[in-house]
This record gives structure tokens, sequence and C-alpha cells, in this order.
């Protein structure tokens, strides 16, 4: 009988909200964190292009069963349309597909925005992560195939003009819904204009329910690690006297210190308290009475806490809480 493969990694739980730097794409965001926490599993509430910068919620160990949560919840981008170029893959990454030499004023571009507010068909970007016949479209795309991608409902909240700046441009920002392409909106409002546009600036500020305040750099983590660090050894090798680092377990608590809690990500959710007893029994798989005098009676999606801490989400149905998926402790 072959052993229980060991996992790899501490069970450390819950939310990094990096501010992921340009130039880094979202998977390896993610690879670098699970690094840097030596953490079991990892994975991300909703893509950043490498050409993008800003809030990428990644989540560690038990927060994974959370993520759904998070890639449903409102987003803000501020971003800037370069006006004047068409690109392929819709921003600076791109070869120029279309030109022209006019440039719009500010009246006609936020005459166009109303229709672009609100719930709208969208077609994603050539270069997107959108499957067509299970291939994903940036690889069709860069093979220089010839595709369609058909429009998709999505929800904009907020569309506004924050500046029109002197070299032409313009900056947006906006609130929306997941699915929502932000390169869509330049290519489509460029092409009615009849100028064209690309991204050439673009940065997610807020994925609900995170908020800027959450927000966590690489240089952060890494000045948290080198501060947790014991002072620098001697140690012996083969070449001699050489310098070396033994991570402690302060570095662990120290970067733990900059996480967001698991259950910040189900704000959306009715929430029940209950006791540790009420706690270990709801892990077990078993439902349980809810109490107290505001306690819901009926609801499809809840969650309990114990201490503060998630328990489990499930639904509750006359009102006994019934769990679903449950938390370690």
């Amino acid at each position: 009988m072959s052993r229980p493969r060991k996992k790899k990694g501490r069970p450390v739980s819950g939310w990094l909200v990096l501010d992921k730097p340009h130039g880094m794409g979202s998977t390896d965001a993610v690879s670098k964190i699970k690094w840097l926490y030596g953490a079991e599993k990892a994975g991300h509430a909703g893509t950043l292009d490498p050409l993008a910068s800003g809030m990428l919620p990644i989540a560690l160990g038990e927060a994974t069963k959370t993520v759904p949560y998070v890639q449903d919840g409102a987003k803000v981008y501020r971003f800037t349309v370069t006006w004047g170029q068409e690109r392929s893959t819709d921003d600076l990454e791109g070869d120029v597909t279309h030109s022209s030499d006019d440039r719009p004023d500010e009246a006609a571009i936020r005459a166009l925005l109303p229709k672009y507010t609100g719930v709208i068909m969208q077609v994603p970007p050539q270069f997107s992560a959108i499957k067509i016949a299970g291939e994903r479209a940036y690889d069709l795309a860069r093979d220089g195939g010839t595709f369609e991608i058909p429009a998709r409902e999505v929800e904009i909240g907020r569309f506004d003009l924050i500046e029109m700046q002197d070299d032409g441009s313009t900056i947006f920002e906006i609130e929306c819904g997941k699915g929502t392409y932000v390169r869509s909106l330049a290519r489509d409002i460029g092409r009615e204009l009849g100028c064209f546009g690309h991204i050439s600036y673009l940065r997610r500020t807020e994925v609900d329910p995170f908020t800027a305040d959450d927000l966590v750099t690489l240089e952060e983590i890494e000045a948290a690690i080198e501060a947790a660090m014991p002072p620098p050894e001697v140690v012996e090798g083969e070449a001699g006297q050489q310098p070396g680092r033994r991570p402690g377990p302060d570095q662990w608590k120290a970067i733990d210190a900059l996480l967001v809690d698991t259950g910040a990500a189900l704000d959306c959710l009715p929430q029940v308290v209950v006791t540790d007893d009420t706690a270990a029994k709801i892990r077990l798989g078993n439902p349980v009475i809810v109490r107290g005098r505001d306690a819901p009676v009926e609801a499809e999606e809840a969650c309990a806490f114990a201490r503060g801490k998630l328990v489990a989400i499930g639904a509750i149905e006359a009102g006994m809480f019934k769990p679903k998926r449950v938390f370690a402790g």
C-alpha cells in the first residue's frame, strides 16, 4: 500500500492583497507569493495582464476555498486611453493595426459614456484567455489564426472621465463586474469615435471586499522578511568562511501579519456566530440550530464564525445551518 503523499509547504491561510507591479504576470505573482510564504496552496481572484498594475488578491491555504466570492466582487480600474492607434492586443504590447490623425474632444467622449454604462454586450480582445474550441484565444492569435469571439454580457456600474491630458490621451475610471475587459472598452470607444484607441496605462485599484488600505507590495514583504532575519552567521564551506543566512520562525510571523483573514472574503454573505462546541460539530459536517435574535432563518448561502474565525460556508434552512464547505480551525 502506497503512503499518502506528504504536502509541501506550511498550512498558512489568508489573503495577501498584492499590489502587483507592472510587467509581472498574475501566475508569476502567485508563484512568487507562494514561495515567499512557503504555502501549501495558493491562487488568485482575477487575472491582471502583465502590463497592468494594482490589486491582485492572492489566496493562501484555506482561503483558496473563498476565491469565487472575490472573483464575483466589483472591481475598480483607472486607465489611460491613447487615441490615434488601434493595436492587435488593444494595449501597448501589440502591433498597430489601424491609425488616424483625428483626436476626440471631451464632449464627444462624454456623450458616448452612457452607452458603455450598465449592462452591455462586449467582445473580449483577441489576445485574451477566452477559450475557442478548447484553445486559449491568445494562443490562436499568436499563431496567426482567424477566429471570432462571441460577445458577452458584462456590467459597468460607473464610467467616469477623469482627465483630458495635454498629449491627447484620456484618463478614465470604471467600476465593473466580473469578466469586463478594459482593453475592449478602449478598442470599441476608439472605433466609435472614428479615431481608434488602445490602453497605455491600466491599474486595478479595488476588488470588493478589499480596498487600497489592504494593498501590500513585494518590497514590503521582502523588507519584513529581511527585518526578521537573524544576524548573519559565518558557516564553514569548501571555499572557507562564507556568510550564511538562516530564516527563523520570526520570519513567518512577520509576513503572516500582512495577511487579511480568510473570512474577510465573505462579507457578501449572511453571518452567524457559533460557540467552539458548535464549531466542532459543524466541522464534522453536522447541521446545527442557528441561535440568536437576529440570526437568519433562511439563506441559500451563509457562513459561520467562531471567535472571529471562519468555520464553514453553508445554507440556512428552517433555522438550521447546514455546512457545505468547512474550514480548518
